[in-house]
């Protein structure tokens, strides 16, 4: 089969680069879309927006680079499409509570057609057509609650819920979308899955209990649940819950809490950090006592002592001091709002959300930063008495290196869209 990948020129605020270079679950999402479709693909074409696809009578799968979809969803869809004599267009439907909760918010890369809506993925049998005709995949998407609140914080029950689906597709429109692929999609379908498995399938279910039972351990610290990569050094103190998986060349030192999360390769991680629902890219270190909470870190990036981060996403080679604090609730109940794939600011429909970090910031000690505020990249931020509390979003030019007379010292490395460096290495 052909794959025809059709670019999107759409950068992602605050990162100013293209979704399909961003990685989600770890991986650049370019990549993670590859490795998906390889079993499928014979050769694939390369196209920049606007440009005609090439005339061929082979198989063909079409996408826009900027989708994130998961094994379960791709392989129900092209099982589906090769089904039918004609071709097909992804597409869901407004009732689906997935789609209508999170993916739908703040995205620009769907086409409304009645009570469906079109995403950018197409499977034509016998190469391009105009005429595809919409195939709604049903996403199996259920109610799932992360915590029990006050009832002013969620609804009338007091549950924060998410509409987690077993079969994942979203476009990466903002980076809210980052931190719904990796979490609601990512980590709490990955959980969503394990579960049914194990309702379903007894064998399976007797081999991770037979597991747990051989190792000595609580059946969700057993090598069942828990994947660790090669030349890892690991505290016996620390706490590690499956599903959980480590990469290699990893250090996770005494007192740490691990649970249900996606460790990438040669991360640290010091005496005393909590981690609980969160993607840490490769590279990664975390001094002690830093705490993460459904957050999204790319590689090398480091978070010091004391901080914490809760529903966030970070970028890469990015630095966040001491003592820092990324809060995710409106005191007042005022509906959050952050910036939708044109940049403008929409509600993002989450009671609780927390910041955004793009790539190569450096963010000094003691700032509180408010929902859903973003710091573009290459910023720096030094905290004075006339700034410590974030209530905006922080642009490049308000970096406060610029103020400080080393401006030559934090290269620009991530421009946005037309702007050229002014500086190189």
């Amino acid at each position: 089969m052909l794959k025809i990948i059709l670019q999107s020129k759409r950068t992602v605020d605050p990162f100013n680069e293209p979704a399909r270079d961003l990685r989600i679950f770890n991986k650049p999402l370019w990549l993670h879309q590859r490795d998906l479709l390889a079993p499928y693909i014979s050769r694939e074409i390369e196209l920049p927006e606007g440009a005609r696809l090439p005339q061929t009578k082979e198989p063909c799968i079409v996408y826009r680079d900027n989708l994130f979809f998961n094994e379960q969803y791709i392989n129900e869809f092209i099982q589906e499409a090769k089904k039918r004599s004609h071709p097909s267009r992804a597409a869901f439907s407004i009732q689906d509570g997935a789609f209508r909760e999170h993916c739908l918010p703040l995205s620009k890369s769907y086409t409304p057609a009645g009570d469906l809506y079109l995403a950018d993925l197409w499977y034509f049998p016998n190469g391009p057509d105009l005429d595809a005709r919409p195939l709604v995949i049903d996403l199996l998407s259920r109610e799932i609650g992360y915590y029990h609140v006050p009832t002013y914080m969620a609804t009338d029950q007091g549950d924060l819920v998410y509409q987690v689906p077993l079969r994942s597709l979203i476009a990466i429109d903002s980076w809210v979308h980052i931190f719904i692929a990796d979490t609601v999609f990512g980590l709490f379908g990955r959980g969503a899955r394990f579960e049914d498995r194990l309702n379903v399938d007894p064998f399976f279910k007797l081999g991770i209990l037979a597991k747990a039972l051989y190792e000595g351990k609580q059946v969700l610290e057993s090598s069942g649940v828990v994947q660790i990569g090669r030349n890892c050094v690991i505290d016996p103190t620390a706490i590690i819950h499956g599903p959980t998986t480590i990469g290699d060349n990893v250090t996770v030192n005494a007192g740490a809490v691990i649970e249900n999360c996606v460790i990438g390769d040669n991360v640290n991680i010091s005496q005393g950090c909590n981690l609980m629902l969160s993607v840490v890219g490769d590279g990664t270190f975390l001094p002690f006592r830093a705490s993460l909470f459904m957050t999204t870190i790319m590689d090398n990036s480091m978070v010091a002592q004391n901080t914490c981060l809760q529903m966030c996403v970070v970028g890469r080679n990015a630095f966040i001091g001491a003592g820092n604090t990324f809060t995710d609730f409106n005191l007042l109940s005022a509906t959050i709002k952050a910036r939708d794939g044109d940049g403008n600011l929409q509600p993002s429909n989450r009671p609780v959300l927390g910041g955004c970090v793009g790539h190569n910031c450096r963010i000094g000690s003691g700032m509180i930063v408010f929902p859903a505020r973003m710091i573009e990249s290459d910023v720096v931020l030094v905290a004075t008495e006339d700034r410590r509390i974030i209530d905006r979003d922080i642009k490049y030019e308000q970096s406060d290196h610029h103020h400080l007379g080393s401006s030559q010292l934090h290269k620009r490395l991530y421009p946005r869209p037309g702007e050229k460096l002014s500086e190189s290495w």
